[in-house]
């Protein structure tokens, strides 16, 4: 185990600046563990002497008996009065309660991703963004964002389809000669 590699719920704290107090030590674990011995091995006991066997009537007996009992009994109070809240400063929660994965750009502005290759648009900060260090997020609702520093450069669907929507091409030398070839106009 590298206690120096942060995990994503790690990382999403940092980014959140919440200070992550890790229980590597024996005693930490051996606290954790007699919690769940609590939940793994009390609660499934009460379930029993009560003879409930059906999910909504346990549900209802933790409801309205067994969370009550188990807060009078295991509750401190606190040692300050106030509150331990401070105020979020970040607009982006989306983008750190992602998965984030670093990948490097390709020389033709592509970023490979889950098997596939994702086309980056041309973007104002740069004239392409290959070589670049770019964070590819997967959010909750199975869509992809790459950002590049703090700016979103691409937005997309799992199926690889870009969510902007593309800008309006100008039409080209090309495409005129060839309608003017065919006797047409261009517009």
């Amino acid at each position: 185990m590298d206690h120096h590699r942060l995990t994503q719920v790690g990382r999403a704290l940092r980014e959140l600046n919440i200070k992550l107090i890790p229980a590597y030590s024996p005693q930490a674990r051996g606290r954790s563990e007699r919690g769940f011995g609590t939940w793994q091995g009390r609660l499934p006991q009460e379930l029993r002497l009560r003879q409930l066997t059906t999910i909504a009537a346990a549900n209802q007996f933790l409801r309205e008996h067994y969370i009550n009992e188990f807060n009078q009994r295991f509750t401190v109070k606190a040692a300050e009065r106030g509150t331990a809240f401070v105020p979020l400063k970040r607009k982006d929660l989306d983008l750190v309660f992602s998965l984030q994965h670093e990948r490097v750009v390709a020389r033709d502005n592509t970023v490979s991703f889950a098997n596939c290759s994702w086309q980056l648009e041309r973007t104002k900060l740069r004239g392409t963004l290959a070589g670049c260090r770019v964070t590819v997020h997967e959010h909750p609702d199975d869509t992809l964002s790459i950002t590049f520093g703090p700016h979103v450069v691409g937005r997309y669907q799992t199926e690889a389809v870009e969510m902007t929507p593309p800008r309006k091409a100008t039409k080209s030398v090309a495409s005129r000669s060839g309608l003017e070839k065919s006797g047409q106009k261009a517009a």
